[in-house]
Parts: C-alpha cells; sequence; structure tokens
C-alpha cells in the first residue's frame, strides 16, 4: 500500500469515536429491538405529555447516553440549554429546531424522520413538534435541562402546584 494512503486511513481512524468505552465492555454487548423499548411518562424537566426511553447509560452518571423521546403533536419546548453536547435523531414524525434565547417559529429547521441535529453544550435552543414525534438524543451523563426563561421551567409549576 502507498504510504499516503496508510496516512490517510490512519487519519480517518484516529477521528472516529471510539466503539465503546470499559463500562460498555463490563456490560457486553447492547442489542435493544423495538419491541424492547420501555417507555415511561417524561421527565419533569419536560413539559407533560412527553414520554422517556432509556436506551444505554443513567441521565444522572457519568457515561455515554442515549434515550428516546415521545412528543405529542403540538408540543413546545422552551428555549434552554444543556451541559453537554446533544446529538439528535428524528425517527418518527417532525420536529422543529431553532437557536436562541428566544422562541422564533421563523428562525426555526424542521427535521423530518431521519435527520440530524448536533447541539454544543450551553447553546440556547428550542423545539416543537406539529405531530407525533420520537426522537433519540445521543449525549453523555450527568445531562441536564436548564430554561433560558426561569418561569418556563415545568419543574417550577409543578412545585407551585403543590
Amino acid at each position: 500500500m502507498k504510504p499516503h494512503i496508510v496516512a490517510v486511513c490512519i487519519a480517518c481512524m484516529l477521528t472516529l469515536p471510539p466503539l465503546a468505552n470499559a463500562q460498555d465492555h463490563a456490560k457486553g454487548h447492547v442489542l435493544v429491538l423495538p419491541e424492547d423499548v420501555k417507555w415511561a411518562p417524561g421527565p419533569a424537566s419536560l413539559p407533560p405529555g412527553a414520554e422517556i426511553a432509556i436506551i444505554e447509560g443513567n441521565p444522572e452518571k457519568a457515561g455515554p447516553l442515549t434515550m428516546r423521546l415521545k412528543f405529542p403533536a403540538d408540543y413546545v419546548v422552551s428555549p434552554h440549554t444543556h451541559p453537554v453536547t446533544e446529538q439528535l435523531t428524528v425517527l418518527k414524525g417532525s420536529i422543529a429546531i431553532g437557536v436562541g434565547k428566544k422562541l422564533d417559529k421563523t428562525k426555526a429547521k424542521h427535521l423530518s424522520a431521519g435527520g440530524y441535529s448536533v447541539m454544543p453544550k450551553e447553546m440556547p435552543h428550542y423545539a416543537w413538534t406539529t405531530e407525533p414525534t420520537v426522537i433519540q438524543l445521543n449525549s453523555s451523563g450527568p445531562w441536564g435541562i436548564t430554561y433560558v426563561n426561569k418561569d418556563d421551567d415545568p419543574r417550577d409549576k409543578k412545585m407551585g402546584s403543590n
């Protein structure tokens, strides 16, 4: 093989993410069939109506994290940030995503099934659906959400209603 081709192959391999970390090796191979996904009510940090399925990891602990979220039609997540980078893939339906501290539907992009987005950590963004939608989030723990406007945080509304 020619030296420049070998160098390019090595450079490409070095830019790929590791296939698994030590924690994954300890668990073994992870294989999740669609019928094995266990849905639960969404976390308190999201407006009511969402459902969540943790595929891999624990949102409260360090390490790889894969979760799926189901949103009903006309669901809105107000401007917020995350402490970690988040990769989003639309599995079913569609979602509109915008960047900024104010929800502006004219500045959002609509992603349909197969669409993908990467949101860097601490970048303010928002999202909404117009139809039932399922997304997959790949990130790392600990995962969290901080709303730009404290009045938009559903956790505060739930605490205030007690």
